[in-house]
């Protein structure tokens, strides 16, 4: 069956700055992430896919540096021009910063590449300092608040990364902009799994699934259990599933962040086992249609 990866990264620490990527304490919620610390290009992630039928890909920005969000559509965009990458990634999910005075300029700066599609800027806010990405929550700031009604004006999805703690906020952003697609990333981020946390996961997605311009990437499941098996990712997978359905799903690999816990392989022979339940035309919209669908592609 073809595959659609809708959530990878790419990087080139010869060409751009990433932070993350340079920090001394390499360590984060999952674990030692020192391994990613090297460039991984369109013909590492390619030898890393090799064999699973791949005929499309949507790049999500990779943090790279925000003083200039520009530079890493730029440089993506010259990658989709090689003969040498199958014109991969087909689509690209940029990076912009809402609370920037300049969003106009640099939402109309993405859109002059013609594989942008949508915005990413990563939202996980947590009381806990080893879980958070950010020094507050975004969802509760005004300026950012407004500057998301830009998205529809410049017909971009918004990849949307979060806690189940910013859950019940994130829909009513859904509600008030029922014109832009909203796409959740990595399953909702499940990390806590005591029986508060995954109460909370269950009823949060249960309300975003509520919206109809949410849809949900499962992906990023290494991350939320380092030594996962196909028995502790299932439950997971298929609650997304009950709770989005088939034609709001799509499965991703988010590589090479996940590729610490496992193969590509490994990954996509789990999604298979997993999606065995599933009549066939609905395993074609979860590994393939969804995400055309979605990215436009």
């Amino acid at each position: 069956m073809p595959i659609i990866d809708p959530h990878h990264h790419l990087w080139d620490l010869s060409r751009l700055n990433y932070p993350w990527l340079k920090e001394a304490d390499k360590t984060t919620f999952f674990g030692d992430y020192s391994a990613l610390a090297k460039s991984y290009q369109a013909k590492d992630y390619l030898a890393d896919s090799a064999g699973q039928q791949l005929v499309g890909s949507v790049h999500i920005q990779a943090e790279a540096d925000p003083l200039d969000p520009v530079a890493e559509t730029r440089w993506l965009s010259e990658v989709t021009q090689s003969s040498d990458y199958n014109s991969l990634p087909s689509a690209i999910v940029a990076y912009a910063d809402f609370t920037r005075p300049d969003i106009d300029a640099v939402l109309t700066a993405h859109c002059h590449f013609d594989r942008v599609r949508g915005i990413r800027q990563i939202l996980n806010f947590h009381e806990n300092p080893t879980l958070t990405y950010t020094d507050e929550n975004l969802l509760e700031n005004q300026l950012w608040l407004d500057n998301f009604s830009l998205l529809q004006e410049y017909d971009l999805s918004f990849d949307l990364q979060i806690y189940y703690q910013q859950m019940e906020q994130a829909a009513h952003l859904a509600d008030r902009h029922p014109g832009t697609q909203i796409i959740l990333n990595h399953t909702g981020m499940p990390v806590e799994r005591d029986v508060a946390g995954l109460e909370g996961w269950r009823k949060g997605m249960s309300r975003l699934a509520l919206c109809p311009n949410v849809a949900a990437k499962i992906s990023g499941l290494g991350m939320c259990d380092p030594r996962w098996t196909v028995d502790t990712i299932q439950p997971f997978v298929i609650d997304t599933i009950d709770r989005f359905g088939v034609e709001r799903c799509m499965f991703a690999s988010n590589f090479p962040v996940d590729g610490l816990f496992g193969s590509y392989k490994h990954l996509y022979d789990a999604y298979r086992d997993i999606a065995t339940i599933f009549s066939t035309p609905q395993k074609q919209q979860l590994f393939h249609d969804n995400a055309a669908r979605y990215y436009r592609l």
